[in-house]
């Protein structure tokens, strides 16, 4: 949801199934990894996403995902030159 726009905690508690208090929660847990960022306005506090953390995120998981695929690709090689 916050990448379509930053939101405030109640907007986002407003669309989702669960409290504000949750919704805070997770928001916190994000900030800490770096993916979200807020700033305060008046008695709230809009969060958006952080690009910089996402694209952390995401050179990541491509880092992975290559070495994942690149052992699976090596598995099923392996068992193809055993089955001939």
């Amino acid at each position: 949801m916050l990448v379509d726009r930053p939101r405030a905690v109640g907007e986002l508690a407003g669309e989702l199934p669960v409290s504000r208090p949750a919704v805070s929660q997770h928001l916190r847990v994000l900030k800490d990894a770096g993916l979200v960022m807020d700033r305060p306005a008046g008695t709230r506090r809009i969060y958006r996403v952080d690009p910089d953390g996402l694209a952390a995120l995401r050179a990541d998981l491509e880092r992975f995902w290559g070495k994942a695929l690149a052992a699976y690709q090596t598995a099923a090689e392996q068992s193809t030159e055993e089955d001939e």
